[in-house]
């Protein structure tokens, strides 16, 4: 029990610096800048699917926490923010480089996650693009004192969602390190397509657990490409939990938790169909 609080507590703390400084330019953004820069920055969100399904290849999910809050304000766009989602890698670069995969395979990977989340985010904001705009503030939905201090609010804030992810990623760090490994093998039905609709499942638990867990059962051939990246696609870390703690918009959350799910889904089956052919 305590090497799983150890573990907790590291795995929270190291969220700190993308939580603080989200919040500290979410901040400085409503309460400093004016509403000619706000607009100047919105409307230059149209390439931030590219660049968002770039800069969420970088192991860890700090950036798609970061992102997260930046699209509740909606600083970022939504086919951003599903771009993020969907490279996101989470832990998965580590995992392959303690197993020596090879650093060109390694790439092809990481790739084909970037590439999928760009083409996704870009298709998104086709259509959504102008439906995705909103007057919310985070500090007009929780008692910060921003007005004292942004620096002090940006704590709080900080400090309440780090809260909230420790108790859940607490309670998935237990489940992950209670149940049997071949339990979780069992349930992904190796053989059959309905493997890739549990991997993107699987991918939404907010939790490093997920991504180290579909990525060791690819490693030793339990699972297909497909069925893996699937689960990869959807498995941006504790982003969604920040989203469901920070948006209140509840319909919403489900309609963006529902939409990473099919697209990991979709993902999942055209690798698979395409590596039948190939």
């Amino acid at each position: 029990m305590l090497e799983l609080l150890h573990h907790t507590l590291i795995d929270t703390v190291k969220l700190i610096p993308f939580l603080f400084i989200a919040f500290l330019l979410i901040e400085l953004i409503e309460h400093r800048f004016s509403d000619k820069t706000k607009r100047i920055i919105s409307k230059s969100g149209r390439f931030g699917p590219i660049l968002g399904g770039i800069l969420g290849a970088f192991p860890q999910c700090g950036f798609s926490v970061l992102a997260t809050n930046l699209y509740v304000t909606r600083i970022i766009t939504l086919g951003t923010l599903v771009a993020i989602y969907l490279s996101t890698s989470d832990e998965m670069i580590p995992i392959l480089l303690s197993h020596n995969v090879p650093i060109i395979e390694i790439v092809k990977l990481v790739g084909l996650k970037v590439v999928i989340g760009i083409i996704f985010g870009i298709i998104i904001d086709f259509f959504y693009r102008k439906k995705n705009r909103s007057d919310f503030h985070i500090c007009d939905e929780s008692d910060c004192h921003c007005e004292e201090s942004i620096l002090k609010s940006s704590v709080i804030h900080t400090l309440k969602t780090l809260l909230f992810i420790f108790i859940i990623t607490f309670a998935l760090n237990a489940l992950f390190h209670y149940v049997d490994s071949s339990v979780i093998e069992n349930i992904f039905l190796s053989n059959s397509i309905f493997g890739v609709f549990i991997g993107s499942l699987i991918g939404l638990i907010p939790n490093c657990g997920a991504s180290i867990m579909l990525t060791e059962l690819y490693i030793n051939g339990v699972i297909s490409l497909g069925m893996a990246m699937a689960g990869l696609l959807t498995g941006s870390g504790v982003a969604i939990l920040v989203l469901f703690k920070t948006n209140k918009n509840m319909k919403e959350n489900l309609a963006i938790l529902a939409l990473v799910y099919v697209l990991g889904v979709i993902g999942g089956i055209a690798i698979d169909f395409v590596g039948a052919l190939i």
